[in-house]
This record gives structure tokens, C-alpha cells and sequence, in this order.
């Protein structure tokens, strides 16, 4: 099983509390918010401590974000790293920022180019 595929089942088998809290912690509130597309950052927190659910949609997008930025922490990635890379132009995604593009719906291409990060190392 591939690295992506065992943190995809991590993804899937935590409670959305769980992955708010590590996404929280890794990235912070206002980047969690952003990414998943709620304007106030503090339901990233009530998320995270379990006291509200997130609708379907951001629970996906939370799963979602979750798996990339797993996929650079378990590749070695600190958390400021992390971070730097989801904030800055990224050449894979038209100098784009990661983020911006994880926020428009476009996955899959910011999947990619994480997956792209951490092989060219």
C-alpha cells in the first residue's frame, strides 16, 4: 500500500473532529477555513473540539485537506514548511498558491502537486 493510499484510509476512518484538530494544529484556523470555504475561522476550533458538526461539504473538503497535507507532513515536511508550501506560487499549479486552488474545487491538481513536492525532495 502506497503512502497516499494509507492516509487516504486514515482520512476516511478518523472522526471529523479529529482531522480538524490535526489540520488546526498543522496549518491553523484561518487556512483550514479558507481552504474548505467558511468564512469564520472559528468553526474550525468548535469543529475541532467537537462541539458542531461541518456540513457534508466541508467535511469532505476538511478529509480532503487533510490527505495533502498529511502526505507532506508524513514525507518528512515540518509544519512551517507545510504551511509555506500551501501559501506560496507553486510552478505545477501556474503560480498559483496551493491553497487558492484546493479552494476552487481543484483537488486532484493540488493533490498532485504535493505528491510532485515531495519527489523532487
Amino acid at each position: 500500500m502506497t503512502l497516499a493510499e494509507q492516509i487516504h484510509r486514515s482520512a476516511m476512518r478518523q472522526p471529523a473532529a479529529t482531522i480538524a484538530a490535526s489540520l488546526q494544529e498543522t496549518i491553523g484556523q484561518r487556512l483550514v477555513a479558507f481552504a474548505v470555504g467558511v468564512r469564520n475561522p472559528k468553526l474550525v476550533g468548535r469543529w475541532a473540539r467537537g462541539e458542531h458538526m461541518p456540513r457534508q461539504a466541508h467535511e469532505r473538503a476538511l478529509r480532503e485537506l487533510f490527505q495533502v497535507v498529511s502526505l507532506l507532513v508524513e514525507s518528512g515536511e515540518a509544519a512551517s514548511t507545510v504551511r509555506a508550501w500551501l501559501i506560496g506560487s507553486n510552478p505545477q499549479l501556474e503560480d498559483l498558491a496551493p491553497i487558492e486552488v484546493f479552494h476552487e474545487g481543484q483537488v486532484e491538481r493540488v493533490k498532485r502537486a504535493a505528491e510532485a513536492f515531495i519527489v523532487g525532495g
